[in-house]
């Protein structure tokens, strides 16, 4: 209770004696440095003075993002119990993310927030929520329901000491649950939180830059926990024998014919029977699923995951994925998320972990650089025993350095994918022990010239591609053009992310050349997959759970087969990541990672997108409730 009634004095001292002074002196200054993916990579300003007979804030929020440089400017004007008379905020928020609002009318109750940034007005919403009796829930302007919750008490190592901070986790600014901190007095410290593009984003003050790991971390744990609190309701208990029966089970390998009228039985969450009702024996007290008339496949699995918030986990099980592999991620957060998952202290699909690393630069990214060979294979031997199976390549690294991370990485058993460095190619990256290329851009950048060049390349190196097409799609197609006229999920995302994702386009200049890139990149891949390359399906950032159906519907219009779209999610990726042992397919000894839809996908591989029931660990999950649970419409 002392610090709710100090931070109330705080407001009161606002209130009243802030008028006394002159109108130049500032009542509140401050400063937050800014962070994406654990490096710093600009500043917020913010003043808060009298200004008549109210207060107004504004706020210079900037940053640089590889290279693009993002300025965000905003006011309040504001009574003296905090409530907004006025909101205006104008610039980009991310790299593809601009908002233009100016707010005037303000019903009592409500609160002024448009997004992560400014995090001056974070701490203004929280400020507010603590002065006007914390309220369950708070309606904002110009859209959203903010909740604020606390959730606890840290001690944080900074500048050789110790600091004790309020921990709080605010939903329904955006799409999941940002974690806040405040010092005893009320006044924000730090935020961890992520941007409009998904991306992981941190705001501290000065004095706490070197906690930014500690904080991450904390908030990744924190976020498990309270997604497990939450996803109670929809948890289904852990069944020890399950039998699915009745359904007709896919071999993905296409060795053969599907097989109708099955049953398959699951024991500790292992395949221990696959065969024809009439001959399987189920055990006595095992829980039936009835598949009658349905299509039972292995669990997908999305090879360009991007696990950056914990609402992704019931998003990636609604979806029918239970295996992702993570490329490229804070360390703190991912191998927090990953374990707490492992551990059944969370929800989501297996994860398997490449780690990012860059060079310096304009256009770097992340916390973890390597400019050195020496400091490449340190790197690399950092995030093996982390427990990390590849190291994701990013845009900085020079070729001298990418030798020696691929080496280093291949004689601990690692492999390497990523993007293809500036001022190198893809033949030089391969070369230089690249075993897979993200993105289908890198590729086709050197296949537009010499396309049989490059599918023999990659062919006879092996070198495995996901095009992440979806996301490509998504960005080359016309803002006057629905999303949802070519992706339907886009009908069904939480209400926070319809407005960022509506930012992923082109404008009318643009759009007929990106266009025709896309098709491009689509013949690409045609191309490659006709002459044997590996193709694995990945969506990387775009429409949450739905795109991963999106970007094999793409392949089989590039040429796949249904057959070999549907590989390219289970059975491929399995072998690429040397987990066909294990997963993959349905049968005996592997994982219980199973899928059942509602029709068969072979007859039209959108029927991916009908999911009856999603079963991974022993565990029998209905996708609607896992949907509703991180704001999504089944």
């Amino acid at each position: 209770m002392t610090r709710p009634r100090a931070f109330v004095a705080a407001v009161a001292v606002v209130a009243a004696g802030l008028l006394a002074r002159a109108a130049d002196d500032p009542s509140e200054t401050g400063t937050f440095t800014l962070f994406k993916f654990g490096q710093a990579i600009g500043v917020e300003r913010y003043q808060i003075r009298p200004d008549g007979d109210r207060y107004a804030l504004t706020s210079a929020f900037s940053f640089a993002d590889r290279g693009t440089s993002v300025v965000l400017n905003t006011s309040l004007e504001f009574d003296a119990p905090l409530t907004p008379v006025h909101f205006r905020i104008k610039g980009d928020t991310a790299r593809l993310s601009m908002i233009d609002e100016d707010v005037t009318q303000v019903p009592a109750g409500s609160f002024t927030l448009a997004g992560y940034a400014p995090v001056s007005m974070q701490m203004e919403l929280l400020r507010y929520w603590m002065s006007h009796g914390r309220p369950p829930s708070i309606p904002l302007l110009p859209q959203g329901t903010a909740r604020i919750e606390p959730r606890g008490r840290d001690t944080i190592s900074a500048g050789g000491g110790m600091m004790t901070l309020d921990r709080y986790s605010v939903g329904g600014v955006l799409w999941g649950r940002e974690t806040l901190w405040t010092d005893e007095a009320g006044r924000l410290e730090a935020l961890v939180s992520v941007d409009a593009e998904f991306d992981h984003f941190e705001a501290v003050r000065p004095e706490l830059e070197g906690a930014v790991p500690q904080l991450v971390a904390r908030a990744a744990s924190d976020g498990m926990a309270a997604m497990a609190e939450t996803a109670a309701a929809v948890l289904p208990p852990p069944s020890r024998v399950l039998a699915i029966t009745g359904g007709t089970v896919l071999d993905v390998t296409g060795k053969k014919r599907p097989l109708a009228n099955s049953t398959v039985v699951v024991t500790d969450g292992r395949i221990t029977s696959v065969g024809p009702s009439a001959r399987v024996v189920i055990p006595e007290g095992a829980t039936i699923v009835n598949a009658a008339g349905k299509t039972i496949i292995p669990g997908l699995w999305d090879m360009h995951a991007h696990f950056e918030q914990v609402e992704w986990g019931p998003i990636y099980l609604a979806s029918g994925v239970t295996t992702v592999r993570d490329v490229g991620n804070e360390l703190e957060f991912v191998t927090s998320v990953r374990d707490a998952v492992t551990s059944g202290k969370g929800i989501g699909p297996r994860m398997l972990l490449a780690g990012i690393v860059d060079g310096t630069g304009p256009n770097s990214m992340g916390a973890i650089h390597a400019t050195t060979a020496e400091e490449g294979r340190q790197v690399v031997r950092r995030y093996h025993d982390a427990g990390f199976a590849q190291i994701k390549i990013y845009s900085s690294i020079s070729l001298q350095v990418l030798r020696a991370i691929a080496a280093e990485a291949h004689r601990l058993g690692m492999t390497v994918t990523g993007h293809v460095p500036e001022g190198i190619d893809a033949f030089q990256a391969i070369d230089a022990g690249m075993d897979q290329i993200n993105h289908a851009e890198y590729v086709a950048a050197v296949a537009y010239p010499d396309s049989a060049k490059v599918i023999a390349t990659l062919k006879a190196h092996k070198t495995v591609l996901d095009p992440t097409l979806a996301l490509y799609e998504l960005l080359a197609r016309p803002f006057t053009q629905p999303i949802e006229t070519f992706e339907p999920g886009f009908n069904h995302v939480a209400r926070e992310l319809a407005t960022p994702l509506g930012g992923f386009g082109s404008s009318p200049d643009i759009s007929p050349l990106r266009h025709r890139r896309f098709e491009g990149d689509l013949a690409l891949v045609g191309a490659l997959h006709k002459a044997g390359v590996p193709i694995v399906a990945g969506t990387d950032q775009s429409v949450p759970g739905f795109s991963l159906h999106r970007e094999i519907e793409l392949y089989v219009k590039a040429g796949f087969t249904p057959l070999e779209a549907l590989q390219a999610a289970t059975i491929v990726p399995a072998r690429v990541m040397k987990k066909d042992g294990d997963s993959g397919t349905i049968e005996v000894g592997k994982r219980g990672d199973i899928v059942i839809v509602d029709a068969n996908p072979l007859e039209d591989i959108s029927n991916t997108r009908k999911i009856y029931r999603v079963i991974t660990n022993g565990r029998v999950f209905d996708p609607a409730p896992l949907w509703r649970s991180v704001g999504f419409r089944p």
